[in-house]
């Protein structure tokens, strides 16, 4: 699958598409999917967004920091900071190279979700052993899944759910940040391991919003930001970007999408 190249930067998002990354508690990849649980979240997810302030329609301005480039850091599968979403697929044959093992406490037993790239998993442990000093005990749930697990996972969500429903709540094969390898989903004993709303309003979920930046991720789908995301708030889901640009874009307030759009950058939000 051929990722999609430049469009001028600044296109206004016209639809709100909905997704979501939690899986059943059977310990199979399978039922491990992209966006949410194996059953649409039972809490209201659909607060109105029609006043969500973007920089979306207005022309993009350099900003001071990192230079990014197109081709070589958002377009690159293997960069730290490539884009991966609806508009920015990843190509079927992408796999990391540095895969490990992560040395964090974890919730499911299949081998391939417990793994990250190596740097992301040594930021994961440093995160959660600074948490555990803090008294705070996070654990990690979902880490990378290649391209033919989304497969099974987009196509089962479909067989049980319907399309319309598994174009809400998972991501398509090639469109999940977790076949990057630098994405990793984290939970607490608090929601019972679960992937939730609910666990952005616990202590633990508190600590990773006020800290996670600090050790190069970012909470990836924030609140109030679902239609230029595309997918629903997701406390639990973190993006490594390392910690100088997870510092940029925490700081600016913004999505990862609009901190690239302001930095002057031609990304396709929605056509």
């Amino acid at each position: 699958m051929k990722r999609k190249r430049l469009l001028v930067a600044g296109v206004l998002m016209n639809a709100v598409l909905l997704g979501a990354c939690m899986g059943s508690d059977d310990g199979t990849s399978v039922t491990e999917d992209a966006h949410s649980s194996a059953e649409p979240p039972s809490n209201d997810h659909t607060e109105d967004t029609s006043e969500t302030e973007t920089n979306f329609g207005q022309e993009p301005t350099e900003e001071a920091g990192l230079t990014l480039d197109m081709e070589q850091d958002i377009l690159t599968p293997s960069s730290l900071a490539v884009l991966a979403n609806k508009q920015y697929s990843l190509e079927e044959d992408y796999a990391p190279e540095d895969l490990v093992t992560v040395e964090v406490p974890t919730v499911l037993e299949d081998p391939e979700i417990k793994q990250m790239r190596k740097e992301a998993a040594d930021a994961l442990k440093d995160m959660f052993d600074a948490a555990e000093k803090d008294g705070i005990t996070l654990f990690a749930r979902s880490g990378y899944r290649s391209y033919q697990t989304q497969v099974s996972l987009f196509q089962n969500y479909v067989s049980n759910h319907g399309e319309e429903a598994a174009n809400k709540y998972s991501a398509r094969p090639g469109q999940s940040e977790h076949q990057t390898g630098l994405a990793m989903d984290v939970t607490s004993e608090s929601v019972n391991y679960q992937l939730t709303e609910e666990f952005g309003n616990t202590p633990e979920g508190e600590w990773v919003r006020e800290n996670a930046h600090r050790y190069g991720f970012i909470i990836r789908y924030p609140k109030g930001k679902e239609a230029i995301t595309g997918y629903i708030f997701e406390p639990w889901h973190l993006r490594y970007l390392g910690g100088e640009l997870a510092a940029e874009v925490h700081e600016s307030g913004l999505t990862y999408e609009e901190y690239l759009a302001k930095k002057g950058l031609d990304i396709e939000i929605a056509e």
